[in-house]
């Protein structure tokens, strides 16, 4: 309601009433929270390197989702293609050779294996960070994995939805796949949270608590903030993440989150386009990754149209509903 309109009733309205219609005016003139998009790619010749960097900043943001969507032309293709390809690397399949080399006791631990769910935790022989991060899911506690893996059940079958790095705070997601796609396979990755430099950008996690029904993940990092991320859907259109961060975001502190992905040619990538809306009610628009520079997005979809012939069938990752309000 425009102010004048407000000022004209509030000579037959009591003070409060006429309060209440001024909070009314500006809350329906309020802006949807926005998010900065910053393309900091760098070229590679080299399929198995995450050379995509998309950062994602924002002034007072409390609310996400992430989702994982099936690509646009899942149904035309025939053949997925999920081999690696060390064609153009310098490595071939073993650590970076920029990696540090930290060395672990390889075990895998169930951790919760019920009707709905299977949450596995992995310590892999070797890790490029030397990070312990304590894990509790349900009851149970323990540390030091290097990935904890998520299932959904289906049909009595476990199937691999997400995957989270407690050690360097990277997160995978993916639909559930059709049946003719096997497991299906990941793609991009993101980071969520406090986002720093360490060789490469990281999320330093100080601990991870997971609550079993309804499924949340709780992250507590070591910059002393927090996010929960609910899982709200785990299906064969998507999976996604509704979040809740601790503390609002500070745009000229640090980033928020980070897409990292892979990029060579258009049909050589795990992202090779960007979609996004200004605002709600904004046309959708869409440029090649080479072409993005800065944006500012209401919704963003990092993902392809052209098939790749690498990780053909990965998703799509989105994010959008910026919030300003941790309801």
């Amino acid at each position: 309601m425009p102010v004048s309109i407000a000022a004209r009733l509030a000579s037959r309205a009591p003070a409060a009433t006429f309060l209440a219609l001024l909070l009314t005016a500006g809350a329906a003139s309020a802006a949807p929270v926005a998010a900065t998009v910053e393309n900091a790619t760098t070229p590679t010749a080299c399929a198995e390197e995450d050379n995509v960097s998309m950062v994602l900043r924002g002034d007072g943001i409390r609310r996400l989702r992430i989702e994982a969507l099936q690509p646009s032309y899942l149904g035309s293709i025939g053949n997925d293609v999920t081999a690696p390809d060390f064609s153009g690397c310098n490595f071939d399949g073993g650590a970076h050779p920029t990696d540090p080399a930290h060395r672990f006791k390889q075990r895998t631990v169930v951790l919760l294996d019920n009707a709905q769910w299977r949450i596995v935790g992995m310590t892999l022989p070797t890790f490029w960070r030397p990070a312990r991060v304590p894990v509790q899911v349900g009851a149970r506690h323990d540390r030091g994995f290097h990935l904890l893996q998520v299932f959904k059940k289906e049909n009595g079958k476990a199937l691999e939805a997400i995957v989270l790095y407690p050690s360097d705070g990277y997160w995978r997601l993916k639909p559930l796949p059709e049946a003719r796609f096997g497991d299906g396979v990941y793609g991009s990755s993101f980071l969520l949270g406090p986002v720093v430099q360490a060789g490469r950008p990281v999320v330093d996690i100080a601990s991870i608590r997971v609550v079993p029904k309804p499924l949340a993940i709780h992250l507590r990092f070591a910059d002393g903030g927090s996010a929960v991320a609910r899982v709200t859907e785990i299906s064969r259109t998507r999976t996604a993440l509704d979040v809740t961060l601790s503390k609002p975001t500070a745009s000229a502190k640090q980033p928020f989150a980070v897409l990292r992905s892979m990029y060579v040619t258009p049909d050589n990538a795990d992202m090779s386009e960007v979609r996004w809306q200004a605002s709600p009610q904004a046309a959708e628009q869409a440029l090649p990754l080479p072409e993005v520079k800065t944006l500012n997005a209401t919704q963003v979809r990092f993902g392809r149209t052209l098939p790749s012939k690498h990780n053909t069938s990965a998703p799509d990752i989105a994010f959008g509903g910026f919030d300003d309000e941790a309801r």
